[in-house]
């Protein structure tokens, strides 16, 4: 969803939203439906509706599960559990993506394609923002947060604080859960999303009810409708703004004064130094160390930060010499550009006179610098070999030469 598909001069963001993963939990279906149908209406007339469409390309997924959803059951046409077929980092004998169901595949390459910055499956059955990990190396039900944890939560309370009254859970503190601690599950989409796609993913259960009655999807929506529009909008720029708590009141709850005022991470683009091309480098985080690639095209990265915190943030790729620098992520999301040289393996390459020379033109220098080096030691052989020949003539005629009187 968005206005003008061309980059242009704006940096664009990819977020998706995927509803009906599993065919027996029908809401996220309907509330996405009603998301994009918002959207739509309420573009250049509402100020998010409006941030959102204009400075993002919003992929929307109403069904992952169509045959599942026409079964009334929670596998697919071949009665598989779609959230449980994706490669896992604990299970490498499973990776092979032609193993998947047809479903999971078509998600695996959609992620590698779009470059979606974050991204979340909407469930039923419970009223909570799970974030990664879903699982733990021992198996165990226990805390096992991943490299990006701190952010995660940061995005699981956004969810959390917008929504009507997930925040004021008394099964999980502050209406977020890491999932091995809750849930474990194996195979799932929200870690796959984050580690082989770069695609920060919630797991978001948006209802105790999983196939509540037709009437009561206009109310699920009124509740989850903030909480989608600020999870989105807190991956752009923008001035609207809200204060954190004044809506949890459930008699004064007024959808039109929740905005969200954080803009979170850092975002930019790759370029090289020698052409001012934009690169596909890769951008780390000091001390978190999960990875993220600029696009092909643009040299364009997106890297969701939790705000409040210093970081130090390096970009690379193979063929330049790697720059870093550190920034303060406070309530706005921070632009950083990268302008990377190369190193000396190929292209342009900043040598130790200052001056940037080709392959060619290097190979040219260095062969000149060699024949002068040559040239300068055969005149330092040469003057010390004139040197030594009129040291020992001397020595000669005055070893040979009669002795003088000693004067008393």
């Amino acid at each position: 969803m968005q206005p003008n598909h061309a980059l242009g001069a704006t940096l664009v963001k990819c977020r998706m939203y995927v509803g009906n993963v599993h065919g027996d939990e029908p809401v996220g279906r309907e509330v996405l439906i009603k998301l994009a149908n918002w959207l739509c209406d309420n573009y250049l007339k509402d100020p998010l509706a409006t941030l959102i469409v204009k400075n993002m390309h919003l992929h929307i997924l109403p069904t992952m599960n169509p045959d599942g959803f026409a079964l009334r059951r929670r596998g697919n046409a071949n009665n598989v559990d779609l959230n449980r077929d994706f490669p896992d980092q604990f299970f490498p004998n499973n990776d092979e993506i032609n193993y998947r169901q047809p479903e999971t595949r078509a998600i695996m390459n959609w992620v590698k394609q779009e470059h979606f910055t974050a991204s979340a499956s909407l469930h039923g059955g419970a009223l909570v923002a799970n974030y990664p990990w879903d699982g733990s190396r021992d198996q165990s039900k226990q805390y096992y947060g991943c490299p990006d944890d701190k952010t995660f939560r940061y995005m699981a309370s956004v969810y959390s604080q917008s929504h009507y009254n997930m925040s004021l859970s008394k099964e999980f503190k502050g209406g977020i859960t890491n999932g091995a601690f809750w849930y474990p599950i194996y195979g799932g989409m929200q870690d796959w999303n984050y580690i082989h796609g770069g695609c920060f993913e919630l797991t978001l259960e948006i209802s105790d009810v999983k196939w509540p009655k037709a009437a009561e999807l206009p109310v699920i929506w009124e509740h989850n409708r903030m909480s989608m529009l600020n999870l989105a909008a807190s991956l752009v720029k923008g001035n609207l703004s809200w204060r954190s708590r004044e809506f949890l009141d459930c008699q004064s709850y007024d959808p039109a004064k929740v905005y969200n005022f954080i803009q979170t991470g850092v975002h930019g683009r790759i370029f090289a130094a020698d052409t001012g091309h934009p690169i596909p480098g890769s951008l780390t985080i000091k001390g978190i160390g999960s990875e993220i690639r600029a696009s092909r095209t643009y040299g364009d990265y997106h890297r969701m930060l939790a705000p409040g915190e210093n970081y130090e943030v390096m970009a690379s790729m193979e063929g330049f010499r790697t720059k870093a620098t550190r920034i303060v992520v406070e309530e706005k999301a921070v632009s950083l550009d990268f302008v990377l040289d190369r190193d000396g393996a190929n292209g342009l390459i900043r040598n130790d006179l200052g001056c940037p020379c080709d392959d060619d033109k290097l190979f040219h220098v260095q062969g000149a610098r060699l024949e002068l080096y040559l040239f300068v030691l055969f005149i330092i052989i040469a003057l010390y070999v004139l040197f030594k020949r009129k040291t020992t003539s001397k020595f000669t005629i005055h070893r040979h030469s009669p002795k003088r009187p000693i004067a008393v």
